[in-house]
């Protein structure tokens, strides 16, 4: 057996430089590069090993480490998970800053590998700079901090044990089912020992990913079930996309004569003007998703996971006869509401189903108009929300209509959080699959930016948004810079309503009066955040870290800095002042928060009053 000595850290980059994927027959590499940032945990360890054998893996540095995972994590998901890029960083804060962005890759079920330093496997220097020291546990370091975020941990303590963990890490990270954020705690001592490993571990490997076919019994279960229904609906989440499904899709909706609603992860699976595509569902969903759902007798789940957004904290679906059928590559999904599961991959699964009810000649009972004329009534209800005025300046729904209709098809949008993600659920209309990148499984608040910067990197010939709030903007930025200095364009388009006034709305909606969620001064006579609102200059603050920036505060300056923005060669910003509280509302929906049942307020225990009366009312799944 040949042998070749290399640092752990030197073969761990050899190792990932020759891994790939084959889907239908086509390969492509698997890991791209390394996001980084340095320190003494990681610096003279793989760091060495990246400045001096890195391979074709391209480096890319970081500025912020939940912001470089941010990025990873959305390159991954625009590539369909078929490509990724794995992060380093040191020990210590800049390992623990990881924690929050490997969360919300595995919530998201998208694959990012995550190379932390660790303390020294030794122990000699202990305790070492930034180590964190548990005295009942000499073992635990900060990178433990992971176990419970990620869906593969592992600690390298020699360098052998590369081998067997580097291979598990694949495993993970190339299965559909169970991807998500796996970590490989890499003592800095043992980053830079030597072991004679053996060149077939170098290897070039192909993971194949099969499509996981559908059980026979299985689909005859789902398609009896589904022939006895009058009024199904289908619920598109993101497993239509990952899967490359949305023909699939549109066939057997078509086929049947049956109405589709889209998740957040799924939105985009059909154009939004497909006579069948009721739009969103749930919380954020539209009027006529949401009444098809109160009404379905039957909810086919395709690639969703059914968070309690898609189903309105389960009152979506108020029909005693309602049942479910989950097609979902996760048997952990699909068993979920307890449905008939369809275990296999969404392309495979909606083709046998269709082949399958064809031979029964299925058809829904829809009559032809209804879905039409649910879907103009809705239409009508975005085109007065992207035209509203108000009189105190530029109203968010409006600001998303110019946006909307100032985008090509082709260009990508990225959101996360606050009140925009409802928003754009419900108005965006998405023509192009995978234009609408919205991470809402975690729902990370400063994922904007960092995210659109992935995206950028995933799709370098097209035009990518980040659409986001003053408070997640204020929260994480930092990777402003990196797109920057990597020449990768991103527009930012910031909507400044002055706080969290999606968690503002949230409070007052359910008895508050409204604390903690604006951005005002402190007032020296009652002691608390109610002075005047703070003039944050955003648009100064991009242009002092090198990006154009613009202003807009009425629907013609936003028109004009978006087709500035257009020509501009680098990132830009665009600062838009919107009114607080002009976002869109709920439609026929009901999300549970906990209300508390005793306060000093009576419109608290109204509001407790009304949500007992809601859950009690609510069909137990």
């Amino acid at each position: 057996m040949k042998k070749i000595r290399l640092t752990m850290a030197q073969a761990l980059l050899r190792f990932l430089d020759n891994q790939y994927v084959s889907v239908d027959g086509t390969e492509s590499k698997f890991v791209k590069g390394i996001m980084g940032i340095f320190g003494h945990g990681n610096v003279t360890g793989i760091g060495e090993a990246i400045e001096r054998s890195p391979g074709e893996l391209s480096f890319i540095q970081g500025k912020n480490e939940q912001g470089m995972v941010h990025a990873a994590t959305a390159f991954a998901k625009q590539k369909n998970r078929l490509q990724i890029y794995a992060c380093t960083s040191s020990i210590g804060p800049g390992a623990l800053n990881m924690v929050t962005a490997a969360a919300t890759a595995t919530v998201n079920r998208i694959p990012v590998l995550l190379l932390p330093g660790d303390n020294f496997a030794s122990r000699q220097p202990d305790p070492v700079l930034q180590q964190l020291e548990v005295q009942s546990d000499y073992t635990i370091s900060a990178v433990d901090a992971f176990k419970p975020v990620s869906k593969y941990w592992d600690r390298i303590v020699r360098p052998e044990q590369l081998m067997q963990a580097a291979i598990q890490a694949m495993r993970v990270l190339t299965d559909p089912a169970e991807t998500g954020a796996v970590t490989l705690a890499l003592p800095q001592d043992v980053q830079a020992e030597a072991f004679d490993y053996p060149e077939s571990f170098f290897d070039k490997k192909v993971h194949y990913l099969d499509r996981r076919q559908p059980a026979p019994e299985a689909l005859q279960r789902a398609t009896r079930l589904i022939a006895k229904k009058q009024r199904p609906l289908i619920i598109a989440g993101g497993g239509v996309l990952y899967s490359g499904a949305m023909k699939e899709l549109a066939a057997f909706a078509e086929a049947f004569g049956i109405p589709v609603a889209e998740t957040q992860a799924g939105k985009s699976s059909l154009p939004w003007n497909h006579p069948l595509n009721a739009g969103a569902v749930g919380v954020t969903g539209t009027l006529a998703a949401n009444r098809l759902a109160a009404e379905a007798d039957l909810i086919i789940g395709v690639g969703t996971r059914y968070s309690d957004f898609t189903t309105s904290s389960k009152s979506a679906f108020r029909s005693e006869e309602v049942q479910f059928v989950n097609l979902n590559v996760s048997a952990f999904d699909s068993h979920k509401l307890g449905g008939v599961s369809l275990t296999c991959d969404a392309q495979v699964g909606l083709k046998g189903l269709r082949l399958a009810l064809a031979e029964l000649d299925y058809h829904a009972s829809y009559e032809s108009s209804e879905v039409a004329a649910l879907k103009q009534q809705w239409d009508t209800e975005v085109d007065r929300l992207y035209a509203a005025e108000h009189e105190d300046g530029l109203a968010q729904t409006r600001a998303l209509g110019v946006i909307n209709e100032s985008l090509g098809d082709t260009d990508i949008i990225v959101c996360a959080a606050g009140s925009l993600p409802g928003d754009l659920h419900r108005v965006w209309r998405s023509v192009m699959p995978k234009t609408y990148h919205m991470e809402y499984g975690f729902s990370c608040m400063g994922y904007e930016v960092s995210g659109a910067f992935g995206a950028a990197l995933a799709e370098p010939d097209k035009d990518v948004y980040a659409i986001l709030g003053d408070g997640s903007y204020l929260m994480l930025h930092s990777e402003l810079v990196t797109s920057i200095q990597e020449g990768r364009k991103i527009t930012v388009l910031l909507l400044d309503n002055h706080g969290y006034q999606c968690i503002h709305n949230l409070q007052r909606g359910h008895g508050s009066d409204g604390f903690g969620n604006e951005f005002r001064y402190r007032t020296g006579q009652s002691g608390g955040l109610t002075g005047s609102y703070m003039p944050i200059d955003f648009s100064a603050h991009a242009r002092s870290m090198g990006a154009a920036a613009y202003k807009a505060t009425t629907a013609e300056e936003l028109k004009d800095a978006l087709a500035q923005a257009k020509n501009e060669q680098g990132t830009t910003l665009i600062e838009i002042s919107v009114v607080p509280g002009t976002n869109t509302g709920g439609y026929e929906s009901w999300w549970n928060v906990g209300v508390p049942e005793v306060s000093v307020s009576d419109k608290v225990t109204q509001a407790h009053k009304e949500m007992k009366e809601t859950i009690d009312s609510v069909k137990l799944i």
